[in-house]
């Protein structure tokens, strides 16, 4: 993946309102990168730079019906509001997105052994790349502690998956940690990071 955040014209970005980049929302965002591949195939570096770079605006904001609005006002109306990142939040995204590729042919060996009686096409879309996401950062990024990478998986998946599914996700993570942690596959270190 290259390292430009591009964006097109064809979907505006708000002048007027941004918000900021924090790593919840950037793992909120390699989630919808990674989803929308598995649909659409498009390249993983286009996807990343039209959708990391934005909070979709999917409700209709009021329009004021007592005046008449500028084409520049009417866009900024329909315009998605920019996320702005800091660097390091930036490379985290990418790196997971690098290491989920990595790492989807095992992760989806573990999510079949401890999803049991599911076949991997009846797992949703969602609930597929989030154990994908939450294997993957559990093998590669030795200074997040497994709690902490396991309830950000959670909690994303509050907004996206059905409630039925927290549970689900729980297990198949909880098994999976197990395992990798018996192959020593997961290598934590420093103060709070050690795995028991």
């Amino acid at each position: 993946m290259d390292n430009s955040l591009g964006t097109t014209e064809k979907f505006p970005l708000s002048k007027t309102k941004k918000i900021r980049g924090n790593r919840h929302l950037a793992r909120e965002k390699v989630m919808q990168v990674l989803a929308v591949y598995e649909v659409s195939q498009e390249p993983l570096d286009f996807l990343f730079a039209h959708i990391f770079v934005r909070e979709f605006k999917f409700e209709e904001e009021e329009i004021p019906a007592d005046k008449l609005l500028t084409p520049d006002e009417i866009l900024e109306y329909e315009s998605d509001i920019p996320i702005v990142w800091k660097k390091d939040e930036v490379e985290f995204a990418k790196q997971l997105i690098r290491f989920c590729m990595q790492e989807k042919k095992y992760a989806y060996e573990l999510m079949l052994k401890y999803a049991k009686n599911w076949e991997l096409n009846r797992i949703p879309i969602i609930d597929r790349t989030l154990i994908l996401m939450g294997i993957s950062e559990l093998i590669h990024f030795d200074s997040i502690p497994p709690k902490v990478t396991m309830n950000e998986i959670i909690e994303i998946s509050k907004d996206y998956s059905p409630n039925k599914s927290i549970t689900f996700l729980n297990a198949v993570l909880d098994a999976s940690f197990s395992e990798l942690k018996k192959k020593g596959m997961i290598n934590k270190t420093g103060k709070g990071l050690r795995v028991k």
